[in-house]
């Protein structure tokens, strides 16, 4: 039988997770989970989000649920489990002793980008809503609980070299290099969350990791001051780049 390998890849909002959930889908051995503690997240943390019914439908609202999930049976000629993970979902009274038994990544972004596209879908704006302090509280413990810093991918880099950067990074999650994560078939996909709607147009019309970054955005106001809280996290994490 072949080994089962999990990949728990945490990000904030808007840091092309959903496109990086569809390059490891590609993948003919993989099956894939999105954002498994929204609901959860939600329920616990009192939060309203756009389709909050339905997410709440489509998902257990019980932490230690969703964790048992983590490591439970993948569907039969599947042997890898790619998890799509939220930073702000995984509020620290949530269990992580799954962990373990999962290879992890961290998945980040210049802290401007994020916010000039949460502020296109969202009304309001805080550095917990970006998951950026919550992104290094959790590479931290993981490190912990794992003995190993996981690796961290830059979003921008990514989009400049897409080969060259994810064959590092399926070398150090242990994997194989498959040139086919490059591609995929436009659309939704099953294991898009109930949210979808809301967050996926452009991955839906999207086959690949697309051009390249333009120039910064330029912020101002409260958006420039989370900005600039949100960078020494960012900074620290990059520092660990594959």
């Amino acid at each position: 039988m072949s080994e089962i390998i999990r990949i728990a890849m945490w990000s904030g909002p808007r840091n092309l997770s959903t496109t990086m959930m569809r390059s490891f889908g590609a993948r003919p051995e993989a099956a894939c989970v999105d954002e498994p503690f929204y609901a959860a997240w939600l329920t616990a943390s009192g939060e309203v989000h756009p389709m909050q019914a339905e997410i709440l439908a489509s998902q257990s609202s019980d932490p230690a649920v969703v964790a048992a999930e983590m490591l439970a049976p993948l569907p039969p000629g599947k042997t890898l489990h790619y998890q799509k993970q939220m930073t702000h979902h995984m509020l620290e009274s949530f269990p992580l002793d799954w962990a373990g038994e999962v290879r992890h990544a961290f998945l980040v972004r210049h802290p401007g980008r994020v916010i000039a596209s949460y502020m296109k879908k969202m009304d309001r704006l805080s550095l917990e809503a970006i998951g950026v302090p919550q992104q290094e509280r959790l590479w931290r413990e993981i490190t912990a609980r794992t003995g190993a810093p996981p690796p961290v991918v830059d979003s921008d880099l990514i989009l400049e070299d897409p080969p060259a950067v994810l064959e590092r990074l399926c070398k150090a999650l242990g994997i194989e290099w498959d040139p086919g994560m490059l591609h995929w078939q436009p659309g939704p996909k099953p294991e898009d969350g109930a949210w979808a709607p809301h967050w996926y147009d452009a991955v839906w019309k999207s086959s690949g990791f697309g051009s390249p970054p333009g120039p910064a955005p330029a912020l101002e106001g409260e958006a420039a001051r989370i900005e600039k809280e949100a960078l020494a996290s960012y900074e620290r994490l990059l520092s660990h780049h594959v």
